[in-house]
């Protein structure tokens, strides 16, 4: 839904597809390395079934400390990784692959977010996540809305690659594709 939303920016033609594949973090995988990984899996995985087609695929893993934080998929997650975040320095990665198979054409690129938490009580971090349910967000905030609140500071060269999809880096990819971006 959001890289969607994000996508419908550049006023592209485009359908939506969700790939299944494995989430899962492999043995001893950087954050950085895992979304890159998944980024290319959702675009190749697309593109098994549409050759023709040039196709987007992203992913982002937040990087606290040097471990993956995904999804959260329920509150009590969703606290236990905010609680965690609170006061620290987590570096989002946002991976975006693009692939043709019948072109060949296969890129990729990440674009990295550094975000600094305030420091947050439980009752903070309770009543955010009982207001915007960030249950499909890795690092359980969207920047987007009101979990900005949390944040004492953003540093990043892409201000949509928080949100999910680093818009001027696909517009990058998509150009070296051959795509006219406008």
């Amino acid at each position: 839904m959001y890289r969607a939303e994000l996508l419908e920016r550049l006023r592209l033609p485009f359908t939506k597809a969700r790939p299944e594949v494995d989430e899962t973090p492999l043995p001893n995988e950087s954050p950085s390395a895992l979304a890159q990984r998944l980024a290319l899996a959702k675009a190749q995985a697309v593109a098994s079934v549409n050759p023709s087609a040039l196709v987007i695929g992203s992913d982002q893993v937040a990087d606290l400390n040097g471990q993956p934080l995904g999804k959260p998929g329920n509150f009590e997650r969703a606290v236990a990784q905010l609680t965690a975040m609170s006061g620290q320095l987590v570096i989002f990665h946002t991976a975006v692959a693009l692939v043709c198979h019948e072109s060949g054409f296969s890129q990729q690129e990440t674009a990295v977010v550094r975000v600094r938490f305030r420091d947050l009580s439980r009752e903070e971090i309770e009543r955010y996540v009982r207001a915007e349910e960030p249950y499909d967000c890795a690092g359980s905030a969207k920047s987007e809305g009101l979990g900005v609140s949390l944040l004492a500071s953003m540093d990043n060269d892409d201000p949509t690659a928080l949100i999910g999809l680093p818009l001027i880096t696909t517009c990058k990819l998509l150009r070296a594709a051959g795509v006219v971006v406008p």
